[in-house]
């Protein structure tokens, strides 16, 4: 018999799912930005110290950004939270006929009949708490935040970025003429990109393979456009 899905499991499960999307934000833009940054200085400079500390720059400049972002983000859809909890709370109490019906409507929709949704909207009546769960979930489609999760979220894609650029960076700093690092951050960063594609595919459900040539090509094209335009303006 199968065992039925607890609180916690849900949890866990909606935990990782909001983890994994903020490694996938913050490696993203790890990988491609400081990889563009680092060809078009190779086009336009020939010293690595200038790249490697402007890919330097870059990392913790773009690693706080991007934290900072996902901060907001994550306290942006707490404060969300808590004002429709809030105002379901005023009409469960201010408008109980109509919050009634719509509670009714909503499982109508999932196939009960009126009859068979009457006793479930008595029962939630005699529960506030419950009815108003039970419209965040249903009606609006929300589920509680963590309350730790803002923090969580700028430290993950913070660091997955900081992860993420030190990829290409990491030839400048073991070969000393740009010129030559170049090549093998091409190498190394576009087998990153194809590897960090892949798990994303199989992580989000899509294809992994498609996947994997689409971020593969949008660092390459952007590293590309950058040592042209580099190479033209110097």
């Amino acid at each position: 018999m199968a065992k039925a899905p607890n609180a916690h499991d849900v949890e866990e499960h909606f935990t990782a799912s909001e983890t994994i999307r903020d490694i996938v934000i913050g490696m993203a833009d790890g990988l491609t930005v400081p990889f563009a940054l680092a060809a078009g200085l190779t086009g336009a400079v020939d010293a690595t110290r200038i790249i490697i500390a402007a890919g330097l720059a870059e990392i913790a400049a773009g690693s706080i950004a991007m934290g900072l972002g996902g901060f907001l983000a994550a306290r942006g859809d707490a404060e969300h939270y808590a004002s429709e909890r809030k105002r379901e709370q005023l009409e469960v109490v201010e408008k109980p006929e109509v919050e009634a019906r719509e509670v009714s409507e909503v499982l109508e929709a999932y196939g009960l009949t009126p009859e068979e949704a009457a006793p479930v909207v008595e029962a939630l009546r005699q529960r506030p708490e419950a009815w108003v769960d039970f419209m965040m979930r249903f009606e609006l489609g929300l589920e509680a935040p963590n309350p730790k999760r803002a923090l969580a979220s700028a430290l993950t894609i913070a660091g997955s970025y900081i992860v993420g650029g030190l990829i290409p960076l990491a030839p400048y700093m073991l070969i000393p003429v740009p010129l030559q690092a170049l090549p093998v951050s091409i190498g190394v960063t576009l087998a990153a990109l194809a590897g960090f594609g892949y798990l994303k595919g199989r992580f989000l459900g899509t294809r992994p393979h498609r996947s994997a040539l689409q971020t593969m090509a949008i660092g390459g094209v952007a590293a590309a456009a950058a040592f042209a335009i580099a190479r033209v303006l110097s």
